[in-house]
C-alpha cells in the first residue's frame, strides 16, 4: 500500500541579504531546519489555505449539474466564451472588411478541399479541427447572417463572424443566443483579481481577461431548436432562496430576482475579499445577504449600467482640441493623475473623475480596456497585414470619444453602487 506523502515547509525571512542566505544553506545542515508540517485542505490545497465558509455556501454552477446528473447549483448551464482559434480573421470593427476576410478566408478553405497540397493553403489561419473538417470535404460558403455583433472585450463591440466550424470551440452558445440574451459573464480559478459583467451578445472567451480558463457565462436563459427560452436558474435554487428569505418576511422571490441577486453579490468588495483565495481556485458560491431586495435593486441598477452603456448618458468630460495636425497620431494614452486622456496629437479629453479609474475588470479599469481596444497594432497574421489592415484610429475617433464618455458614467455610477455595499455589513 502506497503511504500519502506528507508536506513539510520552511522559508527563510525575505529580509535577508542574498549573502547571508546562500550562507544559511551553505552552515546548516537539513536534519536541523525546524519544518512546520502542513495539513492540505480536502480539495489537495497547500498553499494560501484558506478558514471561511465558502464550501456551504450555494454553488453558481456545476459540471455534475450541467451533465444533467443533479440541479444542486443556482444555474443549470454554463459556457465558455467563444475560442475563435483565429480572432484577427473573424473579428473587425468594420462589417465590410469582415466580410472580405471571411470571402477570401473561404475561398482559400474551398480550393484546399479540391487540391490539398494547394500550394496558398497557408494563407489563412489553419487548426486540427480546420484541418478535419477538409478532410471530411465540408464545403463552406459565406453566410450574411453568420456576421453578428460580440463582446470582444469589456465595453468594447466588434463585428464577428459565428460560424462552428471556423471558430475553434463554439461550446454552449448554439443554445445561448436567443431574442433576450442576459448573461452573468465572470473569470475564476485564475490569479487575476476576480471580476464579472453581464452582457448580452456573445461574449470571446479572452473577454474579461486574457488568461488561462477564460470567460464564463452564465445565461438567465437557454433556447431550444425553435428558438424558445427556457429558464437556466434551477427549480432548486429558486426552493433554496424561497426557503431561507420566507423567514425575514420577503416578498415572493422569482429567479430574475435571484439573477439579479446573483449580480450584485459578485460585485461585493467585501465578498471578493473575504474569499479572494476560493475564487481563485474554483466557480464562486453564493451566500444569503439580509435585506434580499436591496442586493436585487443593487443587481439590477449594476445590469442595467453594464447591459445599456452604449446609450447612457454622457460624462461631461472636456474636450481639449490643440492646433490641428494634418496626420494626428494615434496615442490612446491614460494619464490618471492628471485625470486626462490624449487620444491624439490634436486631441485630450481632460476632467476624469478619479473613481472612474477604480472600476477595474481584471487588472485594468473599464476606460483603460477601451483605450487598449482602438490602438493601432500590426496584426500579427502576415494575409491579415497585408491584405485587410484598414483600421486607422482617425476612423474611430469620434466614436471612441462618445463611448468613453457613456464608459466614464457607467464606471462612475457602478462605483457608487459599490460604495453602498461597502456601507453595508452583514
Amino acid at each position: 500500500m502506497t503511504k500519502k506523502a506528507e508536506i513539510y515547509y520552511f522559508t527563510l525571512t525575505d529580509e535577508l541579504p542574498r549573502e547571508d542566505k546562500l550562507a544559511w544553506f551553505k552552515n546548516t545542515r537539513f536534519t536541523n531546519i525546524d519544518f512546520d508540517k502542513i495539513n492540505p485542505d480536502d480539495k489537495g490545497n497547500w498553499l494560501n489555505l484558506t478558514d471561511n465558509d465558502f464550501d456551504g455556501l450555494l454553488p453558481v454552477c456545476d459540471k455534475d449539474v450541467k451533465a444533467g446528473k443533479g440541479e444542486q447549483a443556482i444555474f443549470k448551464m454554463f459556457s465558455n466564451g467563444v475560442a475563435t482559434h483565429r480572432d484577427e480573421w473573424v473579428y473587425d470593427f468594420d462589417k465590410n472588411n469582415l466580410e472580405n476576410k471571411i470571402i477570401f478566408f473561404i475561398e482559400i478553405y474551398q480550393e484546399t478541399l479540391k487540391n490539398s497540397s494547394f500550394k496558398d493553403k497557408n494563407l489563412i489561419s489553419w487548426d486540427s479541427e480546420l484541418d478535419s473538417y477538409a478532410k471530411r470535404t465540408i464545403e463552406k460558403k459565406f453566410e450574411e447572417n453568420n456576421i453578428v455583433e460580440s463582446i470582444y472585450r469589456p465595453f468594447m463591440k466588434k463585428f464577428f463572424y459565428f460560424d462552428k466550424h471556423f471558430n475553434g470551440r463554439t461550446y454552449q452558445w448554439g443554445k445561448i443566443i436567443g431574442k433576450n440574451i442576459k448573461i452573468i459573464g465572470f473569470i475564476s480559478g485564475i490569479a487575476k483579481p476576480f471580476s464579472t459583467l453581464a452582457l448580452s451578445t456573445i461574449s470571446d472567451l479572452n473577454m474579461l481577461s486574457p488568461a488561462a480558463g477564460g470567460t464564463q457565462c452564465l445565461p438567465l436563459y437557454i433556447y431550444d431548436k425553435d428558438g424558445n427560452p427556457h429558464d437556466n436558474i434551477t427549480d432548486w435554487a429558486l426552493s433554496q432562496f424561497q426557503n431561507h428569505y420566507i423567514r425575514t418576511g420577503s416578498p415572493e422571490i422569482n429567479k430574475l430576482d435571484i439573477f439579479h441577486y446573483v449580480y450584485a453579490v459578485l460585485h461585493n468588495p467585501a465578498y471578493r475579499e473575504k474569499y479572494e483565495q476560493n475564487l481563485k481556485r474554483e466557480f464562486p458560491r453564493i451566500p444569503f445577504y439580509d435585506d434580499f431586495e436591496q442586493w436585487t435593486e443593487w443587481g439590477k441598477q449594476l445590469m442595467d449600467l453594464h447591459l445599456n452603456y452604449e446609450t447612457v448618458e454622457k460624462y461631461p468630460l472636456k474636450r481639449l482640441n490643440t492646433p490641428p495636425i494634418v496626420k494626428p497620431k494615434a496615442k490612446l494614452k491614460a494619464d490618471k493623475i492628471n485625470r486626462v486622456i490624449q487620444l491624439d496629437d490634436n486631441t485630450s479629453l481632460s476632467g476624469i473623475p478619479l473613481s472612474a479609474w477604480e472600476y477595474k475588470l481584471g487588472n485594468r479599469s473599464a476606460l483603460e480596456w477601451v483605450l487598449d481596444q482602438y490602438k493601432e497594432k500590426k496584426p500579427k497574421d502576415p494575409t491579415i497585414a497585408e491584405k485587410f489592415n484598414n483600421y486607422r484610429f482617425s476612423d474611430y475617433k469620434e466614436q471612441v470619444i462618445e463611448l468613453l464618455m457613456r464608459v466614464c458614467t457607467v464606471s462612475v455610477e457602478t462605483m457608487k453602487i459599490i460604495e453602498a455595499m461597502k456601507n453595508r455589513r452583514e
